[in-house]
This record gives structure tokens, sequence and C-alpha cells, in this order.
């Protein structure tokens, strides 16, 4: 689902009631433990975090006007949802989220390629979170972003 809104305090806002402190937390979570250099906004319609042109004047190259995206956070209709274009690109990231999860979480892990989705708020890992959301620089992202681009 997509919100209309223009500032993070608007999404915020405009999501349901019930799902607000668990986003609000899920935003503090990666807020104070995303190395620094990345740039928080409204990206696609989510909660984001791109490199911003400043540090990556390419930019995204699907649409080069766009700063390079790196991670989401969303309130879709049945789950929150955090994208993390990292595990998707990163195998050794990926396998080491897999292991870690069954650690924080008792229910099975509901993944897609850069999406983790969350049907029950109180059963997001917090501090899991925050340790995956530390483990890449945005100059480690840019490295690896085009050594993916090259590979294709």
């Amino acid at each position: 689902m997509q919100y209309k809104a223009d500032s993070i305090e608007e999404y915020l806002k405009a999501i349901p009631e019930e799902r607000r402190p668990a986003m609000e937390k899920l935003r503090e979570t990666i807020v104070s433990n995303l190395p620094k250099g990345f740039q928080e906004g409204i990206s696609y319609g989510m909660i984001g975090w791109v490199v911003p042109h400043s540090a990556y004047a390419p930019g995204y190259h699907c649409d080069p006007k766009l700063p390079l995206p790196f991670m989401s956070i969303a309130s879709q209709k049945n789950f929150v949802a955090l994208y993390h274009m990292g595990i998707y690109a990163d195998k050794k990231l990926y396998d080491w989220f897999v292991a870690e999860y069954p650690k924080h979480v008792k229910t099975k892990l509901d993944m897609g390629k850069s999406c983790i989705r969350f049907k029950k708020p109180e059963n997001i890992p917090f501090e899991l979170i925050g340790e995956l959301v530390s483990k890449m620089t945005p100059q480690q992202w840019i490295d690896l972003y085009e050594a993916n681009l090259k590979s294709k």
C-alpha cells in the first residue's frame, strides 16, 4: 500500500493507528544503527533511506534523477515490511540474516528477495534489525551495487 505523504510525519499519521508504535520503533531502530551517509525521506511512497546524489552522482540506474535506494519500511495491507537491498545483493549478508533470525523470533521467516514481512508487529526483532542495518556503509552499498550492475 502507498500512502499520500510528503514527509515521514505525514506517512506515520496516515498508517493504521495499531501499526504506528511498531513503525515508529522500527524507524528509530534503523536511524540509530544505520551508518552515516544515508539520507532519510519518502521514497517510492514509503519511509526510505538512499545514497544521495552528493555521495553517488550517477544515482539509480533505472532513473538517474533518483538517488540510489538502499532500504525502506512500509505498512502494507497485511504486514509491516522492511525492504533491504543489501540483503538482496549480498549472499553472505542474506545467509547471516537467515541464520540469525530464528535466534530472535519463534515464527517462521517470511521473506522475499529484499522484503522481510512481519504479519504481527510484536514479532519484529528490533535488535536483529539494528544489527542488520549497521552492517553496510553507503560506500559498501555503492561498491556492491556497481559490482552487481557490471555482472549483468
